[in-house]
């Protein structure tokens, strides 16, 4: 094309370099250097100059990682090199025999192994030919995958063109893509917005992830990959362990996990489980077990391979987090918004470290899905803290008599109406507060930590008051007095003097914490206190348009238009009245001392427990003021606030360099900014 010059070109190929280089930093070693809003400038001007002198668009340019033709169907690949599954282990003991097979073999115990967590992911490979990326591939039946480039390709973890020199004219490498934990309880959150039905676990949605027949679709779901081992190779430099290949695979640029470690001997080995199995849940991805390897890749030749496995290999595999138990009924609870959720009644069981006896369905439509019936034998699982869930049912041990459940056209708790709304996932009650159950849940979360934080108004003490009838909505609560509370049935001057109390600090809320109280749909905490600080009161929240709450950097058309809808009901605006009535504070003050940046571009994680501070007001004064609070520590932190406890997010700090402030230090965070550890 005319116009095409040397120097447009050079500038084509130094954007490419400097945006490969900030991916990699960023998605593979996550330490940026650059800013985002450099990197998206470098990206707009590659874009630029690519749209106009398309022949400088490359396949392995960063521009095309997103946007690939949809798939019908997804064509076999013939994996170079085996892919084998592993043997199991799941005691010590265990451990123990295997080492006692290999030394039978070698006549001598193994020089080393290599310790390596087990991702609870989609296996792949991935092939090289002269450094750029060919071909991505599932595990499959270990002979014949799936080929599956297209979507890998926009895994901005994935390299497109390995680093360094003496490269292998042919390499495939074999790793482990997964959702991270975040990436999926922000993508629940989002289905949970949409009124649509939650993913079951991570592992699966990454697989499914990963077999979009859109790209783009793929592109959106957040996912990574660890790169676990060197397949087939031809060309490049040999090594003569496991340990040391893996190093170079990461000087290459592949993203390998840093917890991933060479030990000595076999009770190291067992160290290694331990402290994994102590940690499982502190990472921000899921992990079944440990892979333990023999770490000299003579060795490895010299015990070869079973028909099914490497003998020199195993993974331990952690206790279930999984357990089936009989379904015995189906219930319906009605949430604050009026949601009537089916959960499962079981036969209680021992699942992830508790004795579950419910456990959720979601909606209807979960249930028809799964053809979960009253009855079946099920699979519910428990993994950390997460609420258990019912996955699925055991079809072959169904009972000839298991019953197929319906939605009640009625709701248990009111009588009234449940509706389906069209095009929504759950169904509704429409009795509105009339309904105990809804108003009981609502004014729960009214006066909990995340809302108007009421200390003493728990679930027991909210359900006596509905039950006395002394409170019908939440501007109710600030018009009780002593002598309403001294009636009750085992509550005593303290007790009363104690609540009204934490009622009369809370009428002196910010404007943020109330929004979130008032249980608006699609507005939490973080959005709620975002809406707060553009506009300072419910009166010009409640005035403002769509395209006003849009023009909010980060509130989307849905937020918007939920927000709007709720204002313009007049039962909402009546609450809101009945509020200033009581007192409430409907206003935020105008930030002193331009605070409201101040932490602006700032990313923390808190941790233990505070003496001055509830985990929910630090995260809120921390946003308050332009920062973020996430949940898991990387080294895109900027600090970690820690209180009393708190060790594992404490020793990944610890690990990654990032830095560590308490209690004394986050006061003056917020009053000064990161001058504490800057």
């Amino acid at each position: 094309m005319s116009g095409l010059t040397e120097s447009i070109k050079r500038r084509a190929e130094e954007l490419r370099t400097q945006i490969d280089e900030a991916n990699r930093l960023y998605h593979v070693l996550d330490a940026p250097q650059i800013p985002d809003a450099e990197y998206d400038a470098l990206v707009r001007e590659l874009i630029a100059l690519e749209a106009q002198h398309p022949e400088l668009v490359t396949p392995d340019s960063p521009t095309q990682r997103v946007g690939g033709p949809v798939s019908d169907t997804f064509s076999a690949v013939v994996h170079r090199q085996r892919m084998f599954s592993l043997d199991n282990v799941e005691s010590m003991e265990e451990i123990e025999a295997w080492q006692a097979r290999l030394v039978r073999t070698l006549e001598r115990v193994p020089d080393g192994y290599s310790c390596e967590l087990k991702i609870d992911g989609l296996a792949v490979s991935l092939t090289y030919v002269d450094g750029r990326l060919e071909t991505a591939a599932t595990r499959g039946d270990g002979v014949t995958g799936e080929d599956v480039t297209a979507n890998v390709r926009t895994l901005p973890s994935v390299p497109l063109v390995l680093r360094g020199r003496d490269l292998p004219t042919v390499m495939e490498v074999r790793g482990e893509i997964y959702m991270p934990v975040s990436a999926f309880e922000a993508l629940n959150q989002r289905q949970a917005e949409l009124g649509e039905a939650p993913y079951i676990n991570p592992r699966n949605t990454a697989a499914g992830s990963v077999r979009q027949k859109d790209p783009a679709k793929t592109a959106s779901r957040n996912l990574a990959i660890w790169i676990y081992q060197l397949g087939f190779v031809e060309g490049g430099p040999t090594f003569d362990t496991h340990s040391a290949t893996m190093a170079w695979l990461s000087e290459l640029g592949l993203r390998t996990n840093p917890a991933s470690t060479r030990v000595d001997d076999i009770e190291a080995v067992e160290a290694y489980v331990e402290a994994a199995q102590r940690d499982r849940h502190a990472n921000d991805y899921e992990i079944d077990g440990v892979v333990i390897k023999v770490d000299s890749l003579a060795d490895q030749a010299a015990l070869g391979f079973t028909s099914k496995s490497p003998r020199w290999a195993v993974a331990f595999k952690f206790p279930p987090e999984e357990k089936t138990t009989v379904l015995e009924n189906i219930l319906i609870n009605v949430g604050r918004t009026g949601a009537a959720t089916p959960y499962a009644v079981l036969d209680p069981v021992f699942v992830g470290g508790v004795t579950v006896t419910n456990a959720t369905l979601h909606n209807e439509g979960e249930i028809q899905r799964k053809d979960v019936r009253i009855g079946d034998t099920v699979i519910v699982r428990r993994a950390g803290d997460v609420i258990p869930e019912v996955v699925g049912p055991v079809v072959s041990k169904r009972p000839k008599k298991a019953k197929v459940w319906t939605m009640p056209a009625e709701c248990p708790f009111c009588g009234n109406p449940i509706v389906k709304p069209e095009g929504e996932a759950r169904a509704k009650c429409t009795g509105g507060f009339s309904c105990p159950s809804r108003l009981r849940e609502y004014l729960y979360h009214f006066a909990g930590r995340g809302g108007m934080d009421i200390e003493g108004l728990g679930y027991k003490t909210v359900e006596t008051l509905l039950t006395e009838g002394l409170i019908k909505d939440p501007a109710d609560v600030f018009a009780l007095d002593a002598s309403d509370l001294g009636e009750l049935e085992g509550w005593g001057e303290i007790s009363v003097n104690n609540l009204l109390a934490s009622i009369a600090t809370a009428k002196d809320r910010d404007v943020g914490r109330l929004l979130t109280a008032l249980g608006i749909p699609l507005v939490g905490g973080t959005v709620a206190r975002t809406v707060a600080r553009r506009f300072r009161s419910m009166d010009a929240i409640m005035s403002a348009t769509a395209d006003d709450i849009t023009a909010i950097d980060g509130v989307g058309p849905e937020i918007a238009r939920s927000l709007v809808e709720w204002s313009s009901d007049p039962v909402n605006r009546e609450l809101v009245e009945k509020l200033r009535s009581a007192g409430v504070r409907l206003e935020d003050p105008e930030p002193e001392g331009g605070n409201v940046d101040l932490l602006d571009g700032l990313t923390f994680v808190l941790t233990g427990s505070f003496s001055g501070y509830t985990r929910e007001s630090a995260k809120a004064a921390i946003e308050d003021r332009g920062g973020k609070v996430t949940g898991s520590v990387s080294k895109k932190t900027t600090a970690l606030i820690a209180g009393e406890g708190g060790g594992s997010k404490r020793v990944k700090a610890e690990e990654l360099g990032v830095p560590i402030i308490g209690e004394d230090e986050l006061a003056n965070l917020l009053d000064n900014g990161p001058t504490s550890f800057a």
